[in-house]
């Protein structure tokens, strides 16, 4: 394989690793209250933008399927908000244990405690090809349940709790999620429109890319960390440790649930049940720790989440799209099987060809 044709392969990676880079060299331009304004152009433009994309790709009645596949919302909801929280509060037990601090500690429960985000795991499911429209609604399904939910876990493994500005939090969900979602829609029902004719799933990729960039932009400018060296090490490393670890259990679990879930249905378990949410999970620390000096130390592991669950998942995307493939054709083949002998009384093996 040549440099070119690995760039392409995996262009998705590279461009999260130029956006870094550049945002690197020039951190004022994507910061909060820089010129590119990320607090309008990331929440109201990006976001927006990607599910207006989801609306104009995805077939309504893929949408109204995805909303009846009770088994997949059940799954995914469960492990992000409930199995997840009782783990990593379980590993930290053992960290605690070895002398790790317990500020860095309470910011991986935090981690935990968080529901998904309304993007990432929209944008990532859509690249390798899996179930994006389990992928949308489970990422809106997620923010409304954290809402309630998650004041009520950071209560049980924290011993604190903060309000959720609940109907603020709505109105924008309905604003960037819920509107460009169904103005999509309402394009494909009035004009015809087929998304295949058009590259526009680019435009959602270019989006998340422009996403990676301003949070870097401000995690590369804010100067308040007071932490040592050791301490922001041993928290990056754990961040890493425990999203490599919760991603493999969840693709272990769901992978051999092939009875359940489609190879495109454990595409978007694996992103929707991993990826937390740092604009929920910021302001709510703010409130919570506001007046702490270990806000920095606390805040810091939701801050190294949120770059690292979408770089994981661009070093994933190749890998999950040949997986998928296979399962895909596994899946055909053996129902291509069944179907043969019911009609002519014998096995036959397709001999399928690998798909270039």
């Amino acid at each position: 394989m040549d440099f070119l044709e690995l760039i392409r392969r995996h262009w998705f990676l590279a461009g999260t690793m130029v956006a870094i880079f550049c945002a690197e060299i020039y951190p004022e331009l994507g910061a909060k209250e820089g010129p590119l304004n990320p607090e309008i152009t990331v929440k109201y433009g990006a976001i927006s933008l990607i599910f207006l994309v989801s609306g104009l790709s995805i077939k309504l009645e893929e949408l109204l399927v995805a909303v009846t596949n009770v088994k997949i919302h059940i799954f995914i909801q469960f492990y992000s908000q409930v199995f997840t929280p009782i783990i990593v509060k379980i590993l930290t037990l053992f960290l605690w244990m070895v002398g790790v601090n317990e500020w860095i500690l309470k910011g991986l429960i935090t981690i935990g405690c968080m529901p998904p985000p309304v993007s990432s795991a929209v944008i990532l499911t859509r690249t390798v090809g899996g179930n994006e429209a389990a992928a949308v609604f489970n990422s809106v399904l997620g923010c409304l349940i954290g809402i309630i939910l998650t004041p009520f876990t950071l209560l049980f493994f924290l011993r604190t709790t903060t309000l959720v500005p609940v109907f603020s939090t709505i109105f924008q969900l309905t604003l960037t999620v819920v509107v460009p979602l169904a103005i999509g829609q309402l394009v494909c029902f009035v004009t015809d429109f087929k998304a295949s004719s058009y590259p526009i799933g680019i435009l959602g990729q270019i989006s998340l890319l422009f996403i990676i960039f301003t949070t870097f932009c401000q995690a590369f400018l804010s100067q308040d960390m007071q932490m040592d060296a050791h301490d922001i090490l041993t928290t990056i490393l754990l961040v890493v440790l425990i999203l490599m670890f919760l991603t493999w259990l969840v693709f272990w679990i769901s992978s051999k649930m092939m009875h359940s879930f489609r190879p495109e249905d454990v595409i978007a378990i694996i992103f929707c049940c991993t990826h937390k949410s740092l604009t929920l999970g910021i302001p709510m620390l703010r409130i919570l720790y506001g007046g702490y000096a270990h806000l920095s130390t606390i805040s810091l592991p939701l801050l190294v989440y949120h770059p690292t669950q979408i770089i994981m998942g661009g070093l994933l995307v190749a890998y999950l799209q040949d997986w998928m493939i296979s399962r895909q054709r596994s899946r055909f083949e053996k129902w291509h099987n069944s179907i043969y002998e019911a009609v002519c009384g014998e096995s036959r093996s397709m001999n399928l060809k690998p798909v270039d």
